[in-house]
């Protein structure tokens, strides 16, 4: 736990200017939240019509409510390690390891996704025929260039997550200002077109839209890395939440509005953002641009998840709960085993989501499983939000009490139904289930480590007071 600052600093030490500041710490939460995911949103729930626009106003909710939380916790708890240093400080090192564990199989499998979803936009430049070895090497590419950034130190890292974010916060934002004057009502109906009653189809369309808000958490995972966490790590978690809300709902009924939902649904219209922009310019050109802008997101969100692939571990291994080579720094102050090691098995993942017929298959139950391994910690910070906030109105502080609870159970309940609606669609049980299946057998392989880690664990510090 960092100490408490009473005061802002006159001048920086040097370990204080190889932090991040509030910009960047911000940016490193909105470079998370807007991946490539939010890009090929409309293509992905098309299916269920402009109702759609519904399930993101909830899953925004979810979103907003799980940020002003962790904004909470982060200045109760400003220590690394975010979901999982809350979950062990709440419920002791057996329930922290099991979501530490959980949380790094979030961030390694998630960057594999976006790598693979990347490799469409970049793919309208280059290697157009669609080869695979081609899209393999464009994949690896785009995580091995963040890692190499990431090992570079944490000021080229705050440094590139910061202009990354600015370049790709421009063409969503005109799409959500400019766009908005090329709406027609009539692409607003039918409302729902899945064939399902509107509130299976919410719940259908939530599940994939609440994909798009993973990384609220990520300054608090990395608030080791945050010049004075208790200011900075609640205010860029909150920022950034609600930047992205903005642009994410804006974006979206402009996209909507500008494309019918039949036309939105073809397979040509994967990049959905592109098709827009071509309608607004009347031609290829703009797509172009917004396929470029796309390509910049889907690296920054990679840098700001590869630096939280190894801040996860880096702060478990300090409590003793993961292997001590996670919490080794580099001569540059990074914790390079845990860079390294996340990305290799983060290509791993990408070879395998290519090999075969049932790529596509392998590749959404590994879009499907990360959101399960990371709704489950949240749900556990939640959790820990509730008993400690119980605690405290026992021991008659009470400030902020009804906001606490309220924004924590909606939290709660969100994560739950996140979980939920984690499910493939298909008649076969296995593939239906699968994700739950893989976050299983995944969560399974960490039992040997917890098994060999449990006599060098130390104990949870005392949790702090309400603040």
């Amino acid at each position: 736990m960092t100490t408490e600052l009473t005061g802002p600093p006159t001048t920086d030490t040097p370990a204080e200017t190889s932090r991040l500041n509030l910009p960047q710490s911000t940016s490193l939460v909105m470079g998370s939240i807007i991946g490539v995911g939010i890009f090929s949103l409309p293509y992905a729930i098309a299916s269920y019509g402009p109702i759609s626009l519904v399930a993101m106003a909830l899953a925004t909710v979810g979103a907003v409510a799980l940020a002003f939380m962790f904004a909470v916790l982060s200045r109760r708890i400003p220590a690394e390690g975010g979901p999982y240093a809350y979950a062990r400080a709440a419920f002791g090192n057996g329930f922290g390891f099991s979501q530490a564990w959980l949380y790094w199989i979030t961030a390694w499998a998630g960057n594999a996704a976006i790598a693979v979803g990347w490799v469409f936009y970049v793919e309208k430049f280059v290697n157009k025929g669609g080869s695979t070895f081609g899209a393999i090497v464009i994949a690896l590419v785009g995580l091995w260039i963040p890692a190499a950034v990431n090992l570079s130190g944490v000021r080229n890292t705050g440094v590139f997550q910061l202009w990354t974010t600015v370049l790709k916060f421009v063409p969503l934002a005109l799409m959500a200002t400019v766009g908005l004057l090329f709406i027609k009502a009539g692409n607003f109906t039918p409302w729902n077109t899945s064939g399902d009653t509107n509130l299976s189809a919410i719940g259908g369309a939530m599940a994939i839209c609440l994909f798009s808000y993973l990384g609220v958490e990520c300054a608090a995972v990395a608030a080791g890395k945050v010049r004075n966490p208790e200011r900075n790590v609640p205010k860029s978690t909150i920022y950034g939440t609600l930047g992205s809300a903005v642009v994410y709902m804006l974006s979206l009924i402009a996209v909507f509005g500008i494309l019918p939902s039949s036309a939105l649904a073809q397979d040509s219209n994967q990049a959905s953002y592109s098709a827009a922009a071509d309608s607004i310019a009347g031609g290829s050109w703009l797509g172009y641009v917004v396929a470029a802008a796309v390509i910049v997101s889907g690296i920054g969100a990679l840098n700001g998840w590869t630096m939280i692939c190894a801040e996860m571990p880096l702060a478990a291994s300090k409590d003793g709960l993961f292997p001590h080579r996670f919490g080794k720094l580099s001569g540059r102050g990074v914790p390079a085993f845990g860079i390294v090691s996340s990305t290799f098995l983060a290509s791993v993942a990408v070879v395998i989501s290519y090999l075969g017929t049932h790529g596509a298959t392998v590749f959404t139950t590994l879009v499907l499983m990360t959101g399960i391994t990371a709704a489950i910690p949240y749900a556990a910070s939640a959790l820990a939000q509730i008993k400690w906030r119980v605690m405290d109105r026992e021991r008659g502080h009470t400030p902020h009490f009804a906001l606490d609870m309220g924004v924590a159970i909606v939290a709660l309940v969100m994560s739950l139904a996140f979980i939920w609606y984690s499910r493939n669609s298909g008649d076969n049980w296995y593939v239906v289930w699968g994700p739950f299946l893989m976050a299983g057998g995944a969560a399974v392989l960490g039992i040997p480590v917890y098994l060999a880690q449990r006599d060098s664990m130390t104990e949870p510090a005392p949790v702090p007071e309400y603040k």
